[in-house]
């Protein structure tokens, strides 16, 4: 249900140095320089944000880029999502990635590490501890969690407890919830590659649709 996969890259936060731009495909910008003046909107996330397996102007945060441009709204995506990437991985390279301005902040992480059966507790330590960072590092902006689900394999009571943590982190930090990223998607082979986890371009647009959903009315508020 999630992202990383055998064929996932590793993960690049594996250590407390941040991948430089030349290694990691990590901040994609999706607005030409002449936009620069325009608010960013910061995706940070897995494989399924950077969009493994597809073109880079199919993964769906370059979507929402076109959708933002066709509505007229002053924002530009910066596309920060890296394959293989656990909530630990993406709090190391935390610091690194809030360099740049950032006026909404999509968070989508907590995947791999119900692929990997982490203690629930744990991932949910390591997201609060996200969250907590990025609203003091940049406390003016919006911050919209993307609720991720757990393998079922893992049991009723993991999957129940991971389901929960993400309603409970958004009303204990005060941030915007999106429901299940791959509604409609997940578990449908027709919309997802070979590896049964990844969407194809079909199945990238729903999600597309699923973000911008909750998305646009953050950003027209």
């Amino acid at each position: 249900m999630a992202c990383g996969g055998r064929d996932a890259a590793r993960d690049t936060a594996t250590s407390t140095k941040p991948p430089s731009p030349a290694e990691s495909p990590a901040v994609v910008d999706s607005a030409p320089a002449q936009l620069d003046a325009r608010r960013t909107i910061l995706f940070l996330g897995t494989s399924l944000t950077a969009g493994l397996g597809l073109e880079p102007d199919s993964a769906y945060p370059q979507q929402i880029q076109r959708k933002i441009d066709a509505s007229k709204l002053p924002y530009q995506v910066v596309n920060a999502g890296v394959s293989g990437e656990t909530s630990a991985g993406l709090l190391r390279r935390l610091d690194w990635v809030l360099r740049r301005p950032a006026d909404v902040v999509v968070v989508e992480t907590g995947a791999n590490d119900g692929l990997r059966g982490l203690p629930v507790d744990a991932t949910r330590a390591t997201i609060a501890n996200v969250l907590a960072r990025i609203r003091r590092e940049r406390p003016d902006a919006k911050i919209l969690l993307v609720q991720m689900e757990a393998p079922p394999n893992l049991g009723p009571e993991y999957t129940s407890a991971f389901h929960a943590m993400f309603p409970e982190l958004a009303r204990e930090h005060g941030v915007s919830l999106l429901p299940f990223l791959l509604e409609g998607v997940a578990g449908e082979p027709r919309l997802n590659q070979s590896d049964g986890i990844h969407p194809n371009n079909q199945g990238e647009r729903i999600v597309a649709e699923n973000v911008w959903r909750v998305l646009q009315p953050m950003l027209k508020s």
